[in-house]
């Protein structure tokens, strides 16, 4: 049934008049645990998909005697030989961990889930180039977070970094526990140095896959990455269509800190060039040909690399749980001779759709079934960059990232796998909405308000290339907004109720959109820079509307398809274009909307929507949130 829409839009605000400067379009809970805690950790031994062994890779013969970061490379040696890792080292995760066991109990009565995280810096080489790299209880990729709907979640947090840190809990809603949110700026000051913080938070009225990172800086393209899976009784339909339950990591990597990298970055005159990778990841590793680099480039390339293995069994189905834990890249994802059905999007469960190239940006989950109905051989998985949405070359990049699919439980490299010879995507865009379609089906509710935003790269003062959401341009408040918001509140200051625009912020670092009340609300996202942005919201789904290119026109308001639209929590802005969202302005607090590609948000691409303060009004920081701004 199609829901009656309205005859006449609401009365659309810009939530802020936009400025004179011309706009360039650039190149693109209080608890307190005691110490010695064990975490609770759960290691899935299941026999099906998993990370066994490792493709090794020798350095070849005869090194590069140019320095490839400013110079065509040289063509890569004929490949090694591949044999098994004799061992694994000890900064590497193992991926069984991964591997989810189809014995748990999604039916499970709510309980606490404890975890200890201490987060550190080492020295380790995920692709065979040592660089520093940030881990979670000494190892890479970060541990599996698994719960159910309705469980306690309880992770309490060691740093032992020189700067500070934080974690945010990508989809989740947070709904009543919005400081927990871990975004540093907006609902918390960074946890200290030498010092630990117990998040403290329960899972409701969602399930599905997730991840967390660091939301400090741009601290989580080092390393601060996990996946987050939360469990329901609703999956069951969806299980019986899959024998086993895999998450698979994808990300892109560079050679360097992004805090060496970020300078450069937003230096005076650099017209948003962000920096392009080093290579690409799949379960934290893969190979790096050693004679890229010369033999004076700095870098140190151990020969011990290796591309992740996935063990499979002929004639099963496993679902694949991707998620793209990057900070610029967007990926194709594809098996060789292999189909993918999608079945989820950012936790929402969709009816399948089968496709052969997946294209996934930067924060976005999808969920495949691989039906392994291929002969006793190896085949690749490949994480294909989209390398026309760089703004830059560099040389020493091999953009088809790939791990292994083996029958044969082999590392033999593959002889008969073949990529598909549909077309590469030549621009970062989302699998189109139309083509999903959510399992549950949910009507859009007419809104109550409707607002647009301008996304921009302005030229600035000292020629500075900043990020710009109608003429604002974000950089973390050093007494987060949530905090300003609460303790205005209870001093009854007006400005934190009005609607629209909010005044109680400082405008030129802070573009704050206040609902007071329930709503609906639809916001026009409109892209005036000639790069791809992958949008997320923290601790809401919204519906896609509608998207395009060019002028939105509000003529066609009326007629939006409000039945059962797809829903999701990140989506990509086309270059030079717009999308209209909805969503219900129900959870109470200050929720971040931002590009998730950390370059962006570094260069301020960054707003926040402050929801509900007729209940935050009565809300109290917990002592030992407040206690993160005053260390």
């Amino acid at each position: 049934m199609v829901a009656e829409t309205q005859k006449r839009p609401p009365q659309v605000e810009m939530a802020e008049e936009k400025n004179n400067a011309a706009v360039k379009s650039s190149n693109r809970t209080s608890l307190l645990l005691l110490g010695g805690v064990t975490a609770i950790v759960i290691v899935a031994l299941a026999l099906g998909l998993g990370l066994g062994l490792g493709l090794k890779h020798h350095r070849h013969d005869g090194a590069a005697t140019t320095n490839p970061k400013t110079s065509s490379a040289p063509s890569p040696g004929p490949t090694a030989p591949s044999s098994a890792s004799e061992s694994v080292q000890s900064w590497r995760r193992s991926t069984l961990e991964y591997d989810l066991d189809m014995n748990w109990d999604i039916n499970a009565s709510p309980t606490i889930r404890l975890f200890n995280f201490t987060i550190s810096e080492i020295q380790a080489a995920p692709d065979g180039i040592l660089r520093p790299l940030l881990v979670i209880n000494g190892q890479f990729p970060g541990p599996l977070v698994r719960v159910n709907r309705g469980d306690r979640v309880l992770v309490n947090v060691t740093n032992q970094l020189s700067n500070g840190t934080a974690l945010h809990w990508h989809g989740l809603y947070q709904n009543g526990t919005n400081w927990m949110d871990g975004t540093v700026g907006v609902t918390q000051c960074p946890i200290p140095p030498g010092t630990s913080f117990l998040y403290n938070f329960t899972v409701e009225s969602q399930y599905g896959t997730y991840w967390y990172h660091s939301h400090y800086s741009s601290q989580y393209t080092d390393g601060i990455v996990g996946p987050l899976i939360v469990h329901a009784p609703e999956e069951a339909t969806t299980r019986e269509s899959y024998d086993f339950d895999q998450v698979i990591l994808l990300q892109d990597w560079y050679h360097d800190l992004s805090a060496a990298l970020m300078p450069g970055y937003l230096a005076s005159g650099n017209e948003n060039t962000e920096p392009v990778p080093d290579n690409g990841l799949i379960q934290g590793t893969n190979y790096f040909n050693c004679s890229l680099y010369a033999n004076d480039s700095g870098y140190t390339c151990q020969e011990n690399s290796t591309r992740a293995v996935f063990a499979v069994t002929q004639g099963k189905r496993y679902r694949l749980r991707l998620i793209n834990t990057g900070a610029f890249t967007e990926f194709d994802f594809s098996i060789d001779n292999h189909t993918l059905s999608v079945v989820e999007a950012d936790s929402t469960l969709v009816q399948p759709v089968a496709v052969t190239r997946l294209p996934i940006h930067v924060a976005q989950r999808y969920s495949v079934i691989v039906y392994t109905n291929q002969t006793s051989t190896n085949y690749w998985m490949r994480a294909q960059m989209i390398t026309d949405c760089f703004s830059d070359d560099n040389p020493v990049l091999n953009p088809d990232v790939q791990a292994l699919i083996t029958y044969t439980n082999t590392t033999s490299e593959p002889t008969d796998s073949v990529d598909w010879s549909t077309a590469l995507d030549l621009v970062c865009k989302d699998l189109s909405p139309s083509m999903l379609t959510p399992a549950v089906v949910e009507i859009a509710p007419s809104p109550n308000n409707a607002f647009r935003i301008d996304v921009s790269f302005q030229i600035g003062a000292y020629a500075l290339d900043r990020a710009y959401i109608n003429s604002t341009t974000w950089t973390a408040a050093k007494d987060p907004t949530l905090n300003q918001a609460v303790a205005g509140l209870k001093a009854d200051n007006s400005t934190f109720n009005a609607l629209g625009l909010s005044s109680a912020f400082d405008k030129a670092s802070q573009f704050v959109i206040s609902i007071p009340e329930y709503q609906v609300v639809d916001l026009l996202i409109n892209s005036l820079d000639e790069g791809a942005h992958p949008f997320h919201l923290h601790g809401h789904q919204f519906w896609i509307m509608a998207s395009g290119t060019g002028d939105f026109d509000w003529n066609s308001y009326a007629r939006l398809n409000t039945t059962n639209p797809m829903r999701r929590d990140t989506l990509t802005i086309d270059a030079y274009g717009w999308t209209l969202i909805r969503f219900r302005a129900d959870n109470p607090g200050l929720w971040a909307l931002h590009c998730h590609i950390s370059w962006h948000m570094e260069a301020g691409l960054l707003m926040q929507f402050q929801g509900r303060t007729d209940l935050m009004s009565h809300w109290t920081i917990p002592s030992d949130v407040l206690a993160l701004c005053s260390t």
